[in-house]
């Protein structure tokens, strides 16, 4: 049993009891013959033995309330039967009635039982001269009694669905909140996996490329190049682990004072030394928001990564530009080049694109056999993007 039941259980015990001392001081005091009280002291005696043994029980037990409720049509006519006054009784028969039946029909039909048992025991106690008076009294009684308990039960019924709709809500909410945290956890895998593709695994692939360099050297007894490649290994290796600290510890970190362009003059400059292809870049400083900056440095990179492993260009363009409403930034190989009709295996191009979506920007890749490859991507400068950029440092990833 719930709070509310319980609490509602409690009143109408009281109720019950309050108005069978009622009833008893009323037959005390009343006119009627001692002769006629006892039967009536008899009767709420039983009526209060019966509630306290099993009768309370009939508000949330349907074998109890069978139990009990013949006992208040029998009340209802002895005692206005013996003691004229006492069919005040019906004041509390009604309620515990409507309390204790769960049909609505059958309620009514036993609301209609206990006004006639009682307009049988004040005729057995008036006789006929109180007819339509006891027709009128009991016929309010009985109107007043269903309507009362219509009205209680829809209050009942709206306070159940009210309930129900409540726990459906919880319910919903709970879902929610669990398909809002699996949602959060695969957007954070994806965002981590873009993130060690764009920077661990391309440092990690320009050190495989420059230890096959040197291995080369090293075979065709070029020593004179080893101590560039060893340092530029040794750079590459510093700022691979740098990149897996900053996404181990996730935390967010600030963009370089000297913003963009400087970025990609130095992504330039370490690809130029990692691949010996030259690259040319014409980006001047600008004043972008760090989210903004972080996707063009990412889409850079990546460009840059595919011209390494695919391209085999003799040279790469890099422009940046800067309008009033949008930024675009535009990579340029004179590469082999491919067919963008086909769909690619690797997660790179994949990866730019969700990472510009996420942004709000969009990206355009042309390309032709033997005349290399475009990219050119551009991000709207007012928009608020919809994933914040990864915490990562521009001076930490161009090293």
């Amino acid at each position: 049993m719930d709070r509310i039941t319980a609490q509602r259980n409690w009143g109408l015990h009281v109720a019950f009891g309050v108005t069978i001392a009622l009833v008893a001081v009323i037959t005390v005091l009343g006119w009627s013959p001692w002769s006629n009280r006892w039967p009536a002291f008899a009767m709420l005696a039983v009526l209060a033995v019966a509630y306290a043994a099993f009768g309370w029980r009939g508000y949330d037990n349907s074998r109890a309330a069978a139990g009990f409720v013949p006992l208040l049509i029998l009340a209802a006519v002895v005692l206005p039967a013996v003691v004229p006054s006492t069919a005040l009784v019906q004041c509390i028969l009604f309620p515990v009635v409507w309390t204790q039946i769960q049909g609505t029909r059958t309620a009514v039909g036993v609301s209609v039982a206990i006004g006639v048992a009682a307009g049988i025991g004040l005729q057995i106690a008036s006789g006929p001269s109180a007819l339509v008076s006891t027709i009128l009294i009991e016929g309010v009684s009985i109107a007043g009694a269903c309507a009362l308990g219509l009205w209680v039960t829809r209050i009942a019924e709206l306070s159940d669905e009210r309930r129900r709709l409540l726990d459906e809500l919880r319910s919903t909410q709970d879902s929610l909140a669990e398909a809002n945290r699996r949602a959060g956890v695969t957007s954070e895998r994806e965002r981590l996996a873009r993130e060690i593709h764009d920077t661990v695994a391309q440092n990690l692939a320009g050190i495989v490329m420059l230890t096959e360099r040197a291995r080369g050297d090293l075979a065709a007894d070029r020593v004179d190049h080893l101590d560039e490649r060893l340092t530029i290994l040794e750079e590459s290796a510093r700022a691979a682990l740098e990149e897996s600290r900053t996404l181990v510890a996730a935390s967010a970190a600030g963009v370089a004072g000297d913003g963009l362009g400087a970025a990609l003059h130095r992504l330039g400059e370490r690809f130029t030394r990692e691949t010996g292809i030259p690259v040319t870049v014409d980006a001047a400083d600008c004043a972008l928001d760090r989210d903004t900056q972080v996707v063009l440095l990412r889409v850079g990179q990546e460009a840059l990564a595919n011209v390494r492993s695919h391209a085999h260009a003799a040279s790469v363009q890099v422009a940046l530009h800067v309008a009033a409403d949008q930024v675009g930034l535009r990579i340029a190989d004179d590469g082999v080049g491919f067919d963008t009709s086909v769909p690619t295996a690797g997660h790179g191009l994949r990866g730019v694109r969700e990472r510009l979506a996420l942004a709000g920007g969009s990206c355009t890749i042309t390309s032709d056999a033997g005349r290399g490859t475009v990219v050119e991507v551009s991000l709207p400068t007012g928009a608020e993007p919809r994933l914040q950029a990864d915490p990562i440092h521009l001076t930490e990833v161009t090293r």
